[in-house]
């Protein structure tokens, strides 16, 4: 149908669970929230004044960090490069912008301006011990917990859900 985009066959994720790939993810994890507390990316003041564009330090770091990531993930794709972990081949699906990736830009900006951060810092403020960092937290997974439970409700619940269950309640002996 026309403006309908079209989309490849979702490809099996191969996925790696052995305790290498576990202290491998820890490790590159500890350097990243490191590098974004060093980077001073976890300072609400310092995301503030960046986004009152005050301070333009965050944007230079975000958009060379950026301009790096483009070339290098495009680079791996044409010497097609497999990932470390798994083994799969670099590869993406590109698909154009809709009314979905608007509204969640939206809601990801709001929640930035209203809290003066955004996932990867929160974690890093929780690593430093920022105790009002646990109520950032819980947005970010009170707002994944709605929009799962909106994409179940627009599917009509006739699907399994695809993520684990949260929680398992014990049957009752009438379920039994």
């Amino acid at each position: 149908m026309k403006g309908e985009a079209t989309r490849a066959p979702a490809a099996t994720p191969v996925r790696d669970r052995s305790p290498a790939t576990g202290i491998a993810a820890a490790l590159l994890g500890a350097a990243f929230g490191f590098l974004l507390s060093w980077g001073q990316f976890t300072s609400p003041d310092r995301i503030r004044d960046m986004l009152l564009l005050e301070d333009l330090y965050l944007y230079q770091m975000m958009f060379s960090a950026i301009a790096i990531g483009f070339l290098g993930i495009r680079l791996l794709r044409r010497f097609h490069a497999r990932a470390l972990i798994g083994g799969g081949l670099v590869a993406w699906v590109t698909e154009r912008p809709a009314k979905h990736h608007l509204a969640g830009a939206a809601i990801f900006g709001l929640g930035w301006a209203v809290t003066d951060s955004c996932p990867a810092p929160i974690a890093g403020q929780l690593a430093q011990g920022v105790w009002w960092s646990v109520f950032t937290i819980a947005g970010v997974f009170v707002g994944i917990e709605l929009y799962f439970r909106r994409q179940e409700r627009l599917a009509g619940g006739t699907e399994a859900s695809a993520r684990a269950p949260v929680a398992v309640e014990p049957a009752t002996a009438a379920q039994r």
